[in-house]
């Protein structure tokens, strides 16, 4: 039983995106730039935030969290798929794809409770004006933060821990550009479809539990909005929709990857790289183009620089 339990693959292969060499040229110089603008895009919000005291607000200090765990987010799976598209034999060793899958479920599981930390912030915003800064003091933002890496945290080492011990003997290969937990799991010389069933169903409580609450609390907030002046319902509507289309982009994928399998291979390989490339790219843009405070912070921060430039 010991023998049989002990786990003999030191490697997986990755079969990645594509197999024609001309197509993984391409998309190497797709995905290299794409990931070139989540870096440099999250860092711009991050310094402006940090440099702009207009933008020293619980607001910009959850949005420069939510930035930070979005670099994470790409920098899990996006530069081991980019440097694949160049190499002949696509391989991750044994601990790196279990790093890939603590991470990935840390930190997707992190920005879940995030975004409902901002969800909250925007409804104590609207909903309890007088009472923001009373709520929403640097204590009560830092528990937040600390909230969600640490239920992240929790989340993504119960899954290490289960699939650590899973006696792989021999197969070894995964359609797709990174370890994913359900992939890893369908490798095990076992019966996996319960313990398959098991992650979803914990995956899907994380995912749908954050996701009620997003519901109740923007919820809340478009009926406060509705019975609010023009000129502050306008506002307050502008936010929330960009908050609205973050949450959706960040949990459709999720949905259908994790809570409710199509099983359809080149959809979970799109939703995948949808949910690791293309979250982490339109967070950005969603909060520095539809937001009037970022983009002053961008005016003032471009022009102390160009400044800077000449005086030098």
């Amino acid at each position: 039983m010991d023998g049989e339990n002990q786990t003999v693959v030191s490697e997986f292969i990755l079969w990645g995106l594509a197999h024609s060499k001309n197509t993984q040229v391409f998309l190497f110089a797709i995905f290299m730039m794409l990931y070139l603008f989540i870096v440099s895009g999250n860092i711009v919000i991050l310094i402006l935030i940090t440099t702009d005291s207009h933008l020293h607000s619980p607001m910009y200090f959850l949005l420069a969290n939510l930035s930070f765990i979005d670099m994470w987010l790409s920098s899990n799976t996006t530069p081991k798929m980019i440097t694949d598209f160049l190499r002949e034999n696509k391989t991750i060793s044994f601990a790196g794809c279990m790093c890939q899958v603590f991470f990935a479920h840390c930190i997707a599981a992190g920005e879940m409770v995030l975004l409902v930390a901002m969800a909250y912030d925007r409804y104590v915003a609207i909903c309890k004006p007088l009472h923001y800064f009373t709520i929403m003091n640097l204590k009560r933002c830092t528990g937040l933060v600390l909230t969600s890496w640490t239920i992240g945290f929790i989340h993504g080492i119960i899954y290490v821990a289960v699939i650590v011990h899973l006696p792989f003997c021999g197969p070894n290969k995964i359609d797709s550009f990174f370890c994913d937990m359900p992939l890893v799991i369908k490798l095990a010389c076992m019966d996996y479809h319960y313990l398959n069933t098991l992650m979803n169903a914990d995956c899907g409580l994380v995912a749908v539990t954050c996701f009620i609450l997003l519901l109740i609390s923007y919820t809340y907030i478009l009926i406060t909005v509705c019975q609010s002046s023009k000129d502050g319902a306008s506002k307050a509507l502008s936010t929330c929709t960009a908050h609205i289309t973050v949450v959706l982009i960040f949990f459709v994928p999720c949905i259908f990857i994790y809570v409710w399998p199509l099983n359809i291979t080149w959809l979970d390989k799109f939703f995948a790289v949808f949910y690791s490339v293309f979250t982490p790219l339109l967070n950005p843009a969603i909060y520095t183009l539809r937001n009037k405070d970022m983009k002053n912070a961008m005016k003032k921060f471009m022009g102390n620089f160009l400044s800077f430039k000449v005086n030098s």
